[in-house]
């Protein structure tokens, strides 16, 4: 698999890596769900050169992702918002939190605290099955083909 065909790959994973598989968009990404918008600080709060950081937020705006808004006329500048398809990211990065506050917390533990508004309890991301509400783990799920893995084996 070559890194810039990943978005052509009949496979879920491969053509999500294809938008936000690297270090960096993922770093972008968290920030912005802490409600981080503007360039100047996505490159403060990241250490990101400008380069980098502007090339990422072209590709997160061309998957999607991300809205490219104008806050100011005069200079023009720019914020950058998450799009409803960028909305959709937020399980992804809440699966990565769990991961990292088992695994990665160390000694001083959780570095963040997760508040649900609705009830406002402290909660920990977990995956459900949409159907029964049951718990979701790698030891209980069998993986089918669906109707896109059919295509792909014909083209």
């Amino acid at each position: 698999m070559r890194w810039t065909e990943l978005d052509r790959e009949a496979c879920s994973v491969a053509r999500t890596v294809s938008v936000i598989g690297d270090r960096w968009t993922l770093l972008i990404l968290r920030d912005c769900f802490l409600r981080v918008r503007r360039f100047e600080e996505f490159e403060q709060r990241l250490g990101i050169t400008r380069h980098i950081l502007a090339d990422r937020l072209r590709k997160l705006v061309a998957a999607g992702v991300l809205a490219r808004v104008a806050y100011q006329e005069r200079p023009r500048r720019y914020e950058y918002r998450l799009t409803e398809t960028g909305l959709d990211l937020h399980p992804v990065l809440l699966a990565l939190v769990g991961w990292g506050d088992a695994h990665k917390a160390g000694e001083s533990g959780r570095p963040k605290l997760y508040q649900h508004r609705e009830c406002g309890h402290l909660f920990d991301p977990v995956m459900t099955c949409s159907a029964c509400g049951g718990a979701v783990t790698a030891r209980n799920v069998r993986v089918l083909d669906g109707p896109g893995a059919a295509a792909a084996n014909d083209a």
